[in-house]
Order: structure tokens, then C-alpha cells, then sequence
């Protein structure tokens, strides 16, 4: 497979560095009947075969008394064993003030270790075997994993199930924390495209969302001993944990060394559904000016999808082909034949248990923004106007399915899907439903869906660029006043006491 990326990475760099000179370059007239004087290349001659059934190895599940969940998925090819244990209960499970807490936890709870022994000394130990043991926190959970030799299980294993229940906050492990937190707080307006995509979705969810709140100096910085031990025996409830292990390992023996860490673990109530409200961005057009920057980064949003909707599968088929690949409406139009993007693309996003982001991004000139947004502007509209063609579906649903098999050609990765299937209260069939609904799609099912999901009259049109470089002011998209959007970071008071001093020094 080496040759065939190298070969699509050559031809993915051609096309970004060439495609908009090409573009404007004269057409060549090509005579009617040249192409029918043309043998049929070797390539169109190469029958391709219907895709084989797919059935992935399902991993065993057990489930505790205690109502933990355990996956088990034996891989003898390698001698290693990875181990991840899941814990419902995250970031968009703190209040506002506590913002930043579950980055925090994530870093301190490895890094302090345990009463055995201290973070560092857990380094030694596991430097010495080629081990890893890691901690870490998402929106929705945090998580404790473990990788090594089969023949050093027991111990590294050991040492994870040690760490999980009986941790010891360290002060100064808090503090470097905390340091480095800042350190990206203060760093985080620098990179143009990632401002944008943190404005999408927060013009999406709304700025004060669960989803989109941002850590700030003031709530990283109040974080205390106490507040990360709280959360720690607050989610160390088995009923909220999944247990998920794969590698070179005896079924049997492994359920018996799980059963004795973790039956007993104490059942807790079940983990709250968040209860919050979706209504979508406030229409218009929204700027984020920074003059350090000689190019436009363009996102046009909406309220996407979740997983379990009956109409994903037209869904999917209906973003490739507007916005899956090279070949989408959206980058043939924008990109290569008006030239007006060096990367454009989308996606109608779906979640598991909240809806994802619609979303339609570039990035641009500054001089090329506004036409840039139009023509994007008008490739969403044609979603609900422009018929869709039987070789447009053919070629979508090809693209989704071809794509999707490599999501899960190995143990670890069909383990890792069926986790978050458990995770999120999915049933442990849905991907081998998933290529018979990509299947079942028709024409009829795409024209459906763009027309019931796609109202170009509830988006929002993000521009993060240098204003004073556009030429043509955004009030030319003729959708309303530009609202600026401000992404000051706030500081503490003495911190800004102290930028001060060490300015005037």
C-alpha cells in the first residue's frame, strides 16, 4: 500500500499547487471524435468485483454484576496487549466556572501517580519494560489506557488498576498543569483556521454551550487538589466504566484477572444525559478580523445530525457528493474550476447523542473572500435546486463504502468503534447494518434529504481574514450586517500587572 499513498500524496500536492494556474489556463479543444479513435486504457479493463459480506469480529462481552462492561478482542499476530478503560462524564458535565478542570485531571492523574509510587517513578518503571500507561479527558469522558508485552501484563496492568483506584493528587503535578494550560490559553488566537473552527461551532451550539465552553486563565487557574479528587471518586463508579482490552492473550485468563480488579468497584447511578437545547446559529455573517494573516479561512454552518437518525445514510451519501472528495460538486466548482480556494470541503456532521455540525469551510486569498463565500453560498443552494445524477449516487456510494472498510480492517479498530458503540447506547450490530443502508440509498432518498435538511436561510457565514485586505467588503454577500466577533482572552488582573512590568522593562 506505501506505493499507492506516496502516488496519491504526489497527486494531492500537484493539485493544491497547480489546480487554480490550471484552471485559468485556455481550454484545449478537444475534436468530437478523438476520444472514440482512443483504445480503452488498460485500467477500464480491469473488472472491479462487488465488495465482500461484512461481518468483523464482534469482541466478547461481559458485564459485572457491578455493571461494568468488559470487551475482550484476542489478536495473537503481535505479542502485545492495549487495554483502555472508558468513564462516562466529561467536560460538558462542569459548570462554566470549572472550566478547564477535566484537561487538568487528565494530565495530573498520570503524571502524580500513586501511593506505590509517584509519577515519576512510574516513568522509570515503565521506561524500563516499553510500556505506557495514560490518563486523559474529552468532552464527554475520561480515560485510563495501558500498551505492552504480553509478558509484562500482570505488572503493567497492575500499575493501571492502581492508578485508577487509588490515585494521589500531587500539588506540584497540578501546578505544571496549570502552567501548560496557560501556555495554551494564551497561544490560542495564533493559528488563523483553528479561531475559525472554534468560532463555528460555537456560532452552531451557541458561546456559553456545554459543547463550546472554553477554558479561561481565571477557572484553570482556581483548580485545586480538592476539585480533582472530587471528580475522581465521583465518576469511579463501575456502572460507568467500560473496560476494553486487545492483543495476544488467553480469553479465559484475561475475564479472571479483570473480574478480580474490578468487581469490586462500587455501582453508582447512572450517568446523567445532558438536557440542553440545539436551536442552531442566529443567521448572518460573522468576522473575525486579524491582521496578521494574508488569507480568508471561510466557514458557512448549520445544525447537522445525530447517528441514530433514520435519514444518516441519505445523509452520508448526499455530503459526498457535495463535499466528500475531489471529485464533490464542491471542490470541482469552487476549487478546481473558478479557483477561488486552496482547500475547500464540508461535511452534514452527525454525533452519537447530540447533533453534529453542518458545516462548508475554505480557505481563500483575502482578495478572493467574498467570491470565495458566494460561490460556496450557491454550491448549498444547488443542493436543494440542481437534480442529483445517477453517476453522482453510483460514485457516492462507492466513495462512503470503500472509505468505510478501512475504518475497521483490524481488531483494534473494530474494537475501538464497538466501545463507542457501548459508550454511547448504540446497538452492537449498527455497523454491519451500516453498508445495507448505504445501499438502500436511492436518488429519490438524496433529492428527500436535501431538501427537508439544507435551508441555506438558518446558516451563518464565518470569515476569519484581515478585513483590510478583502477589496470587497463582506456587506457584498448582500445577507445582512457583519458582526464582529471578539476572541480577547481575558486576563487576571495581575496578570496583567505583571505583562506590564515586564513590558516597561
Amino acid at each position: 500500500m506505501n506505493w499507492k499513498r506516496s502516488t496519491a500524496l504526489l497527486a494531492l500536492a500537484f493539485t493544491f499547487c497547480l489546480g487554480p494556474a490550471l484552471a485559468q489556463e485556455s481550454t484545449v479543444v478537444v475534436p468530437p471524435d478523438a476520444k472514440k479513435l482512443q483504445p480503452p486504457a488498460a485500467w477500464e479493463k480491469i473488472p472491479v468485483p462487488p465488495l465482500h459480506a461484512f461481518h468483523p469480529q464482534q469482541p466478547t462481552r461481559i458485564e459485572l454484576k457491578n455493571g461494568l462492561v468488559i470487551l475482550l478482542q484476542p489478536d495473537h499476530e503481535l505479542p502485545f496487549i492495549n487495554g483502555t478503560i472508558n468513564i462516562r462524564g466529561g467536560a460538558r458535565d462542569l459548570p462554566e466556572s470549572k472550566a478547564g478542570l477535566i484537561a487538568i485531571y487528565g494530565d495530573a492523574w498520570r503524571t502524580s501517580g500513586t501511593a506505590k509510587h509517584d509519577g515519576d517513578q512510574l516513568d522509570d518503571i515503565l521506561e524500563a519494560m516499553a510500556a505506557k500507561v495514560e490518563t486523559g479527558g474529552d468532552i464527554d469522558s475520561t480515560s485510563l489506557s495501558w500498551s505492552c508485552l504480553t509478558k509484562d501484563e500482570n505488572q503493567v496492568f497492575g500499575i493501571a488498576a492502581d492508578l485508577l483506584e487509588h490515585p494521589v493528587f500531587n500539588e506540584q503535578k497540578l501546578r505544571l498543569a496549570q502552567q501548560q494550560a496557560v501556555a495554551g490559553i494564551v497561544r490560542r488566537n495564533d493559528d488563523a483556521s483553528s479561531v475559525a473552527q472554534r468560532v463555528a461551532a460555537q456560532l452552531v451550539y451557541g458561546k456559553d454551550s456545554p459543547y463550546t465552553r472554553l477554558p479561561q486563565i481565571s477557572t484553570v487557574m482556581g483548580i485545586t487538589l480538592d476539585d480533582l479528587s472530587a471528580w475522581h471518586t465521583k465518576t469511579l463508579t463501575a456502572n460507568n466504566m467500560i473496560v476494553s482490552v486487545s492483543g495476544d492473550f488467553d480469553p479465559a485468563t484475561m475475564e479472571t484477572s479483570l473480574r478480580e480488579a474490578f468487581e469490586g468497584l462500587p455501582r453508582g447511578a447512572a450517568w446523567p444525559k445532558l438536557d440542553t437545547e440545539f436551536a442552531g446559529p442566529t443567521p448572518g455573517v460573522y468576522s473575525v478580523d486579524k491582521s496578521d494573516v494574508n488569507q480568508s479561512n471561510i466557514w458557512i454552518v448549520g445544525l447537522g445530525t445525530e447517528r441514530n437518525n433514520p435519514d444518516y445514510y441519505a445523509l452520508s451519501v448526499m455530503n459526498e457528493i457535495f463535499s466528500g472528495g475531489f471529485g464533490s460538486r464542491l471542490f470541482q466548482d469552487v476549487r478546481t474550476k473558478l479557483g477561488l480556494a486552496y482547500s475547500v470541503g464540508g461535511a452534514y456532521g452527525a454525533s452519537f447523542d447530540h447533533p453534529g455540525v453542518f458545516y462548508t469551510a475554505a480557505s481563500t486569498k483575502s482578495v478572493s473572500t467574498v467570491d470565495a463565500t458566494k460561490a460556496m453560498l450557491a454550491e448549498i443552494h444547488e443542493l436543494k435546486t440542481k437534480p442529483f445524477t445517477q453517476a453522482e449516487l453510483a460514485s457516492a456510494k462507492d466513495q462512503v463504502l470503500n472509505s468505510f472498510i478501512f475504518h475497521y480492517d483490524s481488531k483494534d479498530k473494530v474494537l475501538a468503534q464497538a466501545t463507542q458503540l457501548e459508550f454511547y447506547g448504540y446497538p452492537a450490530d449498527y455497523l454491519t447494518k451500516y453498508r445495507a443502508g448505504i445501499e438502500a440509498v436511492t436518488l429519490a432518498d438524496v433529492e428527500r434529504v436535501a431538501k427537508k435538511y439544507i435551508d441555506p436561510s438558518k446558516l451563518a457565514v464565518l470569515v476569519v481574514g484581515n478585513e483590510a485586505r478583502y477589496g470587497t467588503p463582506l456587506t457584498a454577500l448582500d445577507i445582512g450586517p457583519v458582526h464582529p466577533v471578539d476572541i480577547t482572552i481575558p486576563m487576571p488582573a495581575a496578570m496583567r500587572q505583571r505583562m506590564r512590568g515586564a513590558g516597561s522593562e
